[in-house]
């Protein structure tokens, strides 16, 4: 469907007539590339890693305790009274489902940031875009990662330039 509009408001746009097809510029940028390479980029990837580690190490803990705690039960297993070994069942299995609660919401957690991220630097890369595209003449800037391509020419990369333009306003 979005093909089918886009490449509509193209043709519409090529036989309006008013400009000539030498006249309209046409650039792409890489958005993957864009969100790797910017700034606000590679700090969304370093407070992602962060949180990552700091989970990680949590979650090792975890697993080191829900593996004590399965070595004690089959040890001692045999010698404790049916009512001791079902209690430590029981604490066993309830810091198994705590464990696996606790990584779930890790997980979601980590890519809830990794999107709101994402979206977040998008949103003002477009700004950028728009600018970009308004100060140097542009009619149409495309991002490549859409499947909406099908061909390019690397002359018209502005990737490059749009990066510097987003970093330079990220410092400000």
């Amino acid at each position: 469907m979005r093909r089918f509009i886009l490449a509509g408001i193209m043709v519409l746009c090529l036989a309006a007539g008013t400009a000539s097809a030498a006249d309209v510029k046409i650039g792409y940028v890489d958005m993957q590339r864009a969100l790797n390479n910017s700034e606000a980029g590679k700090e969304a990837k370093e407070q992602l890693a962060a949180r990552l580690k700091k989970y990680q190490d949590e979650i090792n803990g975890k697993q080191d305790e829900l593996k004590r705690l399965k070595e004690e039960l089959e040890k001692q297993g045999m010698l404790l009274s049916e009512t001791a070994r079902a209690g430590k069942e029981k604490d066993y299995q309830q810091k198994l489902k705590e464990f696996q609660r606790f990584t779930k919401d890790a997980q979601d957690e980590l890519q809830g940031k990794d999107e709101e991220f994402t979206r977040k630097i998008l949103e003002e890369m477009e700004k950028v875009i728009k600018e970009y595209a308004h100060i140097n003449g542009y009619a149409f800037i495309f991002a490549k990662n859409d499947s909406v391509i099908l061909y390019v020419d690397d002359k018209a990369d502005v990737t490059d330039e749009v990066l510097k333009l987003f970093n330079a306003t990220k410092k400000k």
